[in-house]
């Protein structure tokens, strides 16, 4: 997933990253191109901050060991104070006063997260890393027949590839079909033992300023969670050479998010994340696009149909 490019106009390009004109692109990350976008009203990027102190730093340095001293004999106060208050709060309160404590919340139920945490608990058992070569994307399992959805631009050229799941074991996967055109995939696990299909949402149903979660391996960082709202439906970005509509979120989505499941609060997937938009930089700024499932899920039946 590529971002739009420096320069006085440019529209968001596609797969998981921001790529700047010049810098090669990781395999995985796609090149779809978006709506208008103006880089230059984004400011330029920040300037590198010296890894080295400030002049003095060195005189600060040969300070250090009488402040060592100092912090250790403050530490050693505060500890003998922290003993005293120990002691006292230990004793009784004196005959006549009433104890006096913070109120506290309820403990949460044993058994379970809640809200988000409990939809990413539920999500996370069905996403998967996508390694190709040195690069690679994300993806979703989508039956118990070992089937996952990812992105065209994830596998692009490859016939077999390596799935790794939630609990890092790998399994091999044969590219079964590709849909150049609207950038999906579908690949098939040599062994499908033990995979948890994610539940299919309705991307028609999506309101804006919806909750979701982004979930895939942005970076090689398997399993990541990132949340934000649903910004627009129906926006037109390039996808495969051609202008398709797509959902934008401002959930984080960065290198190698892409072909991995855009969910909603109740856990459904409601879209394929597969492109940004982005700085000079080349990273997130909170604009990121999905195929909606809508259109993603009829694909991926008829793939596996043929």
């Amino acid at each position: 997933m590529t971002g739009p490019t420096s320069g006085p106009t440019s529209g968001p390009t596609g797969g998981a990253t921001g790529r700047p004109i010049g810098v090669s692109r990781p395999r995985g990350l796609g090149e779809p191109r978006g709506p208008e976008f103006v880089a230059g009203e984004l400011g330029p990027p920040p300037v590198p901050v010296p890894v080295a102190g400030p002049p003095g730093a060195a005189a600060g340095a040969r300070r250090a060991p009488s402040r060592l001293l100092g912090t250790v004999l403050v530490a050693a106060l505060a500890g003998g104070l922290a003993g005293a208050g120990g002691a006292y709060l230990a004793a009784p309160p004196a005959e006549g006063t009433a104890a006096q404590s913070l109120p506290r919340a309820a403990p949460l139920p044993s058994q379970s997260a809640q809200g988000l945490s409990a939809t990413a608990a539920r999500v996370l058992p069905s996403v998967v890393s996508v390694t190709v070569g040195r690069g690679g994307g994300s993806g979703f399992v989508i039956d118990a027949a070992g089937h996952v959805l990812t992105n065209a631009h994830v596998v692009s050229g490859e016939s077999r590839v390596t799935v790794i799941l939630e609990d890092g074991s790998r399994r091999a996967a044969n590219v079964l079909g590709v849909d150049e055109g609207e950038d999906l995939a579908v690949l098939e696990l040599a062994d499908a033992a033990g995979l948890t299909p994610a539940a299919l949402g309705r991307s028609s149903d999506l309101r804006v300023g919806e909750q979701v979660l982004a979930i895939g391996s942005p970076l090689g960082l398997s399993g990541t969670v990132t949340g934000g709202i649903v910004s627009a439906l129906d926006r037109e970005v390039r996808l495969g050479g051609t202008r398709k509509t797509a959902v934008q979120t401002d959930a984080s989505i960065n290198p190698g998010n892409s072909g991995g499941p855009l969910v909603n609060a109740r856990g459904e997937v409601v879209g394929v994340n597969t492109a940004i938009a982005s700085s000079r930089g080349g990273g997130n700024i909170g604009i990121g696009f999905a195929i909606p499932i809508d259109r993603a899920a009829p694909i991926a039946e008829r793939i596996i149909r043929n």
